[in-house]
């Protein structure tokens, strides 16, 4: 069965039909454990110093601002490829322009490690990855080793046989414990700023802490966003700041958006796009239409020189070329794409082009909408985005150390960048998703 909150995201589905093992991640930092697979040679010149750095249960940002202040620079110095998981051992690549060898050396904070690996005239920056490489520790599985080991053999064969798993957009885009991140973009799309203001501030979910669930009704009832700021804790800053805006300009529900960052308004439409998407991969796989093996009218993408799908070059399979495209599909070569919708979309054709339209006109939102008129800076003209998420993973299995006479497996795996390591343990753990955030 699909935990509700999944639905809620798009994802309406599994791909593999053994039992789920259960368990929960992250008991320990170190269970998740994370390696960046770098695109970056670096040199022994240059006025940016490269680091290797290793954080454990670290937000990304809290740490780049606690090293700033520590090295007495300002945060823009600090280059780095990619945020990385809070709840995480995580080891990744990191840039400071202008600082010395010397003053790494006398550097500490804890749970961090500072390496130096090098020099180079570019500062890092967002991109500068091809994947990341995962050792993640599933604890406390009600399965003895011998019934883990069958369960993770039926689910590692299929996902094989399948050639990956579908690349699904995971909770993280959506919110763990409230996502309402889509139902936002879906209000701002329709116009509807008021709703999209009260949806971001003001609408609860159980899994909450009751003040702030309280909270949350309060407003939701009575719109008294006054009050709200009373009542509303220091921690729920975007909501808080929104609030401000709304007391001090009444009724100007679209500029309360302004107080976020353009950075974070655009996640709502981003996650619209992705719920969409979403859908659109179930719908495909219930119409029992592989995700790597092309139909006539699909819209294909290559590999790059770094071996990641180039959405910037693609071509319709066809009937006079669709042989070739699956052999480029059977190599790994190629990826079958589907529509994160904006207002230029090219839609597939044919079957495909049939499933994807249908999907897009249940919503009811015209394509023009994501132009924005109003709010233009969040204008979207859409892309696409492979459907397989190509992997291979490894296990290991044991007694759980920490939870006596419950078993534990680590599984191993690389992903490129931009996917989700909580697309492949869903099709393991089948589970809810708090238990793997």
């Amino acid at each position: 069965m699909i935990p509700p909150i999944e639905i809620k995201m798009g994802i309406e589905l599994y791909v593999t039909h053994a039992d789920g093992i259960g368990g929960v991640l992250r008991q320990e930092p170190e269970d998740f454990v994370v390696r960046e697979i770098t695109n970056r040679e670096e040199g022994d010149s240059g006025k940016y110093l490269v680091l290797e750095m290793t954080k454990t249960n670290w937000d990304m940002h809290h740490l780049i601002r606690d090293i700033s202040r520590k090295l007495g620079i300002s945060q823009k110095r600090i280059g780095f490829a990619g945020t990385k998981d809070k709840r995480a051992k995580t080891t990744q690549k990191i840039s400071i322009y202008d600082v010395s060898e010397k003053e790494i050396e006398d550097f500490y904070l804890k749970d961090v490690q500072l390496k130096v690996i090098g020099r180079s005239s570019r500062s890092l920056g967002l991109g500068d990855l091809y994947g990341n490489e995962f050792a993640i520790t599933i604890r406390d599985i009600d399965l003895k080793p011998i019934e883990l080991e069958k369960a993770l053999r039926e689910i590692t064969k299929e996902i094989v046989a399948l050639g990956g798993v579908p690349n699904f957009f995971g909770i993280q885009r959506f919110g763990a414990i409230r996502p309402v991140t889509h139902m936002v973009g879906e209000q701002l799309l329709k116009g509807d700023f008021e709703k999209a203001a009260l949806v971001y501030i003001a609408q609860s979910f159980p899994d909450e802490p009751d003040d702030v669930r309280e909270a949350r009704d309060y407003v939701w009832e009575t719109r008294d966003f006054a009050e709200g700021l009373k009542i509303y804790p220091l921690r729920l800053r975007y909501e808080r700041a929104m609030m401000h805006y709304l007391v001090e300009n009444p009724g100007d529900f679209s500029g309360s958006f302004s107080v976020l960052s353009e950075n974070i308004s655009k996640m709502f439409i981003h996650a619209y796009q992705s719920y969409i998407f979403n859908r659109i991969i179930c719908k495909r796989i219930e119409s029992r239409l592989p995700l790597d093996k092309a139909q006539k009218g699909d819209i294909i993408c290559f590999k790059n020189k770094e071996g990641l799908p180039d959405v910037t070059k693609m071509q319709k399979a066809s009937e006079e070329n669709i042989d070739g495209m699956n052999n480029l599909l059977r190599r790994r070569r190629a990826f079958i794409t589907a529509p994160l919708v904006g207002y230029s979309t090219e839609f597939a054709s044919d079957v495909p082009g049939n499933l994807e339209k249908e999907i897009f006109n249940e919503t009811g939102m015209p394509q023009e909408n994501f132009q924005m008129t109003q709010l233009p800076m969040l204008a979207s003209k859409g892309l696409r985005r492979e459907m397989l998420l190509y992997c291979e993973p490894k296990y290991e299995t044991g007694e759980d150390d920490q939870n006596p006479g419950k078993s534990k497996t680590t599984l191993t795996f690389s992903l490129p960048k931009g996917s989700y390591a909580t697309t492949v343990l869903r099709e393991y753990m089948k589970t809810e998703p708090l238990k793997m955030s």
